[in-house]
């Protein structure tokens, strides 16, 4: 009966110093105070989330977990192209007001999903350029030499609607920028020189799964767990013009996402072929080389939910017809997660 009243171990308050420059977010415990100028967000293991104000003490049940995050303003540059290092934009940001209209703000399950214990400003201006180079490379957007005005507007249209539905945050500014003097040529040269992929011997069946394996199959399929049936939403709340063809393809679409998220819900774990049946570390990579294949598929479904939010009517067709090959890909991927032993692995469309 000693310890039935014992005093819970009071939890350490982390460094909130860097948040709203260096730092974006960063993980709170139960019994922290959101620091101020900062917003809570807690989030259950389901992605479920809400806001706590700032100086409110955290309180958290067993499966919940918390961040806390500074708006900002924040500043970053980006490559748009990666073979044109001199040619950057300079981005200022600042992340989503909530929005009234909406369960949940972007956001926050961004945080919920794909967040580890410090979200730094480097990291996150790091995926926003990744998700600009994907939608420059595919020719989602558009930036052309000697951009014309309407050229450059259509692109921020484009851009600053990405960020939002993507990530949940409003671009206050985006300008171009001459970032050759901070390029050391000769270094990208040697480096490009030196990363000569290398044969690897085979590896042992007996040997175990490396641990950032697992970590990156198990990032992967939260990400598509959390933030599939959120896709679906988007996708369920396009705005179709009258006629039966449309609406058609859209069902379909929709009744395919979601099979895709039952196949999520339900998938096996990484290191078991079947119960009891440990599986070889060989088929261990694989499988999480078809998680991390299916997050990629996400993050471009996130892009079309962009797009979708800008098209008129006459752009719909189009816009189904690459949602179809996302969600096949999807299709593909998770089913591919789901066996022990393939006969070969194809690349996705």
């Amino acid at each position: 009966m000693i310890g039935l009243f014992k005093r819970p171990a009071r939890t350490t308050p982390p460094d909130t110093s860097a948040l709203g420059t260096a730092t974006l977010a960063l993980r709170m415990g139960s019994g922290c105070t959101v620091p101020k100028g900062c917003t809570g967000v807690v989030a259950d293991g389901g992605g479920h989330t809400r806001r706590v104000a700032e100086g409110t003490r955290i309180v958290l049940a067993e499966t919940e977990n918390a961040f806390c995050f500074h708006p900002g303003p924040y500043g970053a540059d980006l490559l748009p192209f990666a073979g044109a290092p001199e040619l950057g934009l300079r981005l200022s940001f600042a992340v989503d007001a909530p929005d009234p209209r909406v369960a949940q703000q972007r956001f926050d399950l961004f945080l919920a999903s794909e967040a580890g214990d410090t979200l730094a400003l480097s990291a996150f201006a790091a995926s926003v350029e990744s998700a600009l180079q994907q939608e420059l490379a595919l020719g989602h957007l558009a930036l052309p030499p000697c951009t014309t005005l309407d050229e450059w507007n259509a692109f921020r249209g484009g851009f600053n609607q990405l960020l939002y539905t993507r990530f949940g945050i409003s671009v206050d500014d985006c300008v171009p920028v001459d970032l050759g003097d901070r390029v050391d040529y000769a270094a990208m040269l040697l480096a490009r020189a030196a990363d000569v992929p290398q044969a690897e011997p085979p590896p042992s069946k007996a040997a175990a799964a490396p641990v950032d394996a697992q970590g990156s199959d198990a990032r992967a399929l939260r990400r598509l767990f959390l933030e599939l049936p959120c896709v679906m939403h988007g996708l369920r709340m396009a705005v179709l013009p009258p006629g039966q063809a449309l609406f058609q393809q859209h069902r379909a679409l929709l009744q395919r996402l979601d099979q895709v998220s039952l196949s999520v819900n339900t998938m096996p774990a990484l290191e078991l072929a079947a119960p009891g049946e440990p599986l070889a570390a060989e088929r261990q990579r694989a499988r999480t080389r078809h998680s991390l294949r299916a997050s990629a598929a996400l993050d471009e479904a996130w892009a079309l939910l962009a797009r979708l939010g800008l098209a008129g009517e006459g752009e719909l067709a189009p816009l189904f017809d690459d949602a179809d090959r996302i969600i096949a890909n999807l299709e593909h991927e998770c089913a591919a997660r789901r066996v022990a032993n393939p006969t070969a692995e194809s690349e996705p469309a």
